[in-house]
């Protein structure tokens, strides 16, 4: 798709090999949707099952079913001096984007960014640091006990270190039951399980253990789920809460993105005090993970308990229409198609801050 009188060339990766890939090509497809024509010269290229670079016509992705778009191989993922001719073909406009719609390993972990580093473009979205941070959940979470940031009580194991028996054992005397086991690095709540006895404990392992070599296990805390959209680099602004009542046992991959069974509330009902704490709370974990762009920061908030207590903080969240991200902005003012527009505008001030430090070196 050519636009008239594009000022910047955007392109938009896609699809990967991760068990999040229909939910990449989904949002893809809403995001070229919603995107403004005559602002951008737009690209759209696949990473396809195989992890195949492929070129896509941006049409090919507008349709109803994006999931498996067939088209032939373009070049082989991991090469970014091949990376680097591609994001550098001959344009008429005066800057590149690179607005990546990846989820979970191989895209949302600091890997497709590395890549982008190397080949000196600018792209929307945490760095290389702050995503491969944020995106594993052992380590962001051990990273804000160090914040002091107030979380769940929660346990990591690692694959093959001891019997899963043993691992089940020790997460029943830490945390009780029942528990959620998580994979370390996937999101979209897939592998997710939650465990009421200690062979659905064991069955848990399992399922995670199928998704990642690590897992996280949290305590289960009755509390309201909140979520807040934080979009900025160096002086980050904060959304609206939100609220999520789920219509499973708990917000589930077809909750978050095809039923929409879910009832969100936005904005939630909550006490100015406590809207303002957890935006602190957001603000801080955005600095610590060192993430900047954009992230959904989300909460587990025990009213008569403990308070608000972080749960996660998602680098790349959805952006289809019954996404909590793009809908907290929409409420605090910041339409679908100005929220993609300002997610490009922070894109290239890093870079040109970043650049001047290279420079400096």
């Amino acid at each position: 798709m050519t636009t008239t009188n594009p000022n910047v060339r955007l392109i938009i990766i896609f699809g990967g090999q991760s068990a999040e890939r229909d939910v990449s090509c989904l949002t893809a497809a809403h995001v070229l949707r919603a995107v403004d024509a005559t602002r951008y010269e737009i690209q759209a290229i696949g990473i396809d099952k195989s992890g195949q670079f492929v070129s896509v016509e941006v049409p090919a992705i507008e349709g109803p079913d994006v999931s498996d778009v067939e088209i032939a191989p373009l070049v082989p993922v991991g090469s970014n001096c091949v990376l680097s001719e591609l994001l550098n073909e001959p344009s008429n406009c005066a800057d590149t984007v690179v607005l990546p719609l990846l989820h979970g390993p191989l895209g949302e972990d600091g890997t497709i960014q590395g890549l982008l580093e190397m080949a000196n473009v600018a792209y929307v979205g945490a760095g290389v640091l702050g995503s491969a941070a944020t995106m594993d959940k052992a380590m962001a979470k051990t990273v804000l006990d160090a914040h002091d940031i107030p979380q769940t009580k929660w346990l990591s194991f690692v694959e093959h270190q001891k019997p899963v028996a043993t691992m089940a054992t020790e997460a029943i005397d830490a945390l009780g039951l029942p528990c959620f086991v998580k994979p370390a690095n996937m999101g979209s709540s897939i592998g997710v399980s939650k465990a009421e006895s200690h062979d659905e404990l064991i069955a848990a392992f399992s399922t995670a253990f199928r998704y990642d070599e690590v897992v996280v296990v949290e305590e289960a805390v009755l509390a309201r789920e909140i979520e807040f959209a934080v979009l900025g680099n160096t002086d980050p602004e904060i959304s609206v809460p939100g609220e999520i009542k789920p219509a499973a046992d708990f917000y589930d991959y077809e909750d978050k993105y095809f039923d929409g069974a879910a009832e969100l509330q936005i904005p939630a009902s909550l006490p100015a005090e406590t809207v303002e704490q957890m935006r602190s709370i957001a603000l801080s974990t955005y600095r610590a993970l060192r993430v900047e762009g954009m992230a959904r920061a989300d909460f587990l908030f025990e009213e008569n308990g403990r308070g608000p207590l972080l749960n996660e903080l998602n680098t790349i969240p959805g952006f289809t229409p019954i996404s909590m991200y793009p809908k907290l902005w929409e409420a605090s003012g910041l339409a679908y198609s100005d929220l993609i527009d300002k997610l490009v505008e922070l894109a290239l001030q890093r870079h040109k801050r970043r650049a001047t430090k290279r420079a400096a070196s």
